[in-house]
Parts: structure tokens; sequence; C-alpha cells
């Protein structure tokens, strides 16, 4: 895996966080254009069902982030859901997504 920069390295660090926080299963964290970050956990209720990077994506976009720099997600699942990795992709066709497990430790990187 590559060495990552600082700025990334935060990105899993805020995801690691994010998902400790809340003991859930995926954290993410994306930053934005502007340089700004947002991170979140995934939500998992009974009327609503989202990933953590589709939560920091929409999160991202609330506060009027019109463009993507980076992702990052952090969880002990294989892979990342395509939903998450979609919401990336409608803000910025070559924004990385990191992909880490628990430990922090890379196992991925997407790029476009």
């Amino acid at each position: 895996m590559p060495e990552l920069s600082t700025e990334d390295a935060k990105l899993v660090t805020l995801a690691r966080a994010a998902r400790a926080r809340v003991q859930a299963a995926e954290g993410a964290a994306v930053r934005d254009g502007d340089g700004r970050t947002y991170a979140a956990a995934n939500v998992a209720l009974p009327s609503l069902t989202l990933s953590a990077l589709q939560v920091a994506v929409a999160t991202a976009v609330s506060a009027g982030a019109p463009s993507l720099e980076a992702a990052a997600v952090v969880s002990g699942a294989p892979s990342v859901d395509a939903a998450g990795r979609a919401a990336v992709r409608d803000l910025s066709g070559d924004a990385p997504v990191l992909v880490a497990g628990p430990d922090g430790n890379l196992r991925e990187v997407d790029n476009p």
C-alpha cells in the first residue's frame, strides 16, 4: 500500500474515531475541496439504513461542499458499499476512497 499523506492519514483517524465513538460497524470521513472534513458512523435504524460513507457525504453536501478531495472508510467488512462509493463519485469522479481496517491499516485505495 502507498504511504498516506498527512491529510489522508487524518481522514483515516477521523473515520476510526467516528466508528469508536458510537461503537458502530464502520466510520467514514471525507475532505471537501476547501479542506474541511466531515466524519460519520453508519446508521442502522428500523426505518433508515445508511453506510458511514453515505452519511459523511450527505453531511458534506448539506454543509455546502460542491466537491470532495478524498474519502476514507474504516470497517471490518471486506469492501466498501457500492452506494457509498457512488455518493463520492457523484461529487468528485477523481477523489480516492481509502479503505482501512479497524486497526487503521490501509487495505485498499480506490483511485478512479
